[in-house]
């Protein structure tokens, strides 16, 4: 019984937990919470800004990714759009700009769940951090 035992925890070990990313998938052309997610409670962003489960695209892994596209039109004024979903093909850069003859565009791709949703999470972590060192150099002291 002992050795069964012991065969099943060194199974369970060997299995690796495996889940799919989740990222906020919206257009602001048809959700205005998508230009800026972040002046919205969290139970209004559960009611219209879904999370989708990315999954995988072939061997490479999904990740999140924010796209933020000013329009340019002659004698109009300046849109400004904003795209979140899931994305698969990395850049080495986290944010890099295109600039095309009909308008301005900002990619940033991030990897933890739901972080295409604001800033207020990239924030979050420096806080922590910044905490975290203060403490560790206050005790050192």
């Amino acid at each position: 019984m002992l050795n069964f035992l012991i065969s099943v925890l060194l199974a369970s070990l060997s299995v690796q937990y495996a889940s799919a990313i989740q990222c906020y998938e919206c257009s602001s052309v048809n959700n205005s919470m998508c230009l800026d997610p972040t002046i919205y409670d969290k139970d209004t962003l559960q009611k219209f800004m879904t999370l989708t489960d990315c999954g995988t695209h072939g061997n490479q892994e999904f990740f999140c990714r924010k796209i933020i596209q000013t329009i340019l039109r002659k004698g109009h004024e300046s849109e400004v759009r904003v795209h979140r979903g899931c994305g698969w093909v990395r850049s080495r850069r986290a944010c890099y700009k295109a600039d095309n003859d009909d308008h301005l565009e900002t990619v940033c791709q991030c990897f933890d769940d739901g972080c295409n949703g604001g800033n207020s999470v990239v924030v979050a972590k420096w806080i922590l951090l910044v905490a975290s060192a203060t403490v560790v150099l206050n005790k050192w002291r």
